[in-house]
């Protein structure tokens, strides 16, 4: 446990509790979270999740001008199509076996299918959170319960501790964001 990754994880937590409550500094956390994680993935040879992290500071970028851009047409929080829920799901898990696939050709990453396949699903979690898709968070219990277990493979048990805490984090949203559904719907 390094003090990068004591930070990293302090900014995390802040990122996606602004998430849940669905304020636009969220995004400002989320980039600099990223660039830190990013270069302690790097430093542990998890190159798919250094790549994630370098998109997940563009994601930011994108997901803080969609909510400020929206803002006067307030973006709601909305459930996403199952049909294209499933058609986006399809496409990530197409995308993340090409790149684990390279990774496992081309590098010496460590786990480079079940790490590509989590940064791709990690991206479309978060285009999710930059719609205000519902299913967002139910996407991140998932993947939050795989991190876990890879985190302890790896030996990055704090990592592994905030991912953990992911988990109840995305809980909550997912509970918040359907109650501010619902209350969309009343009004």
């Amino acid at each position: 446990m390094s003090n990068l990754e004591i930070f990293a994880v302090l900014l995390s937590v802040i990122a996606v509790s602004l998430t849940v409550k669905k304020h636009i500094l969220c995004w400002g956390f989320n980039f600099v979270a990223a660039a830190l994680y990013g270069y302690l993935f790097y430093l542990y040879q998890l190159y798919a999740e250094t790549v994630l992290q370098g998109l997940f500071m563009l994601m930011a970028i994108y997901g803080f001008f969609t909510w400020k851009n929206t803002a006067t047409q307030a973006l709601q929080v909305q459930h996403i199509a199952v049909n294209s829920a499933l058609l986006q799901m399809l496409g990530t898990f197409i995308l993340g076996l090409i790149f684990g696939l390279s990774l496992q050709h081309f590098t010496q990453a460590d786990l480079p299918l079940l790490d590509a396949q989590l940064v791709a699903f990690s991206l479309l979690a978060t285009f999710w959170a930059s719609r205000k898709y519902v299913a967002t968070w139910a996407l991140w219990i998932v993947l939050d319960i795989i991190y876990v277990g890879m985190f302890i493979y790896k030996d990055l048990m704090l990592t592994a501790a905030l991912y953990a805490g992911f988990i109840a984090l995305a809980c909550w949203g997912l509970v918040q964001w359907q109650q501010s559904r619902l209350n969309l719907r009343q009004n």
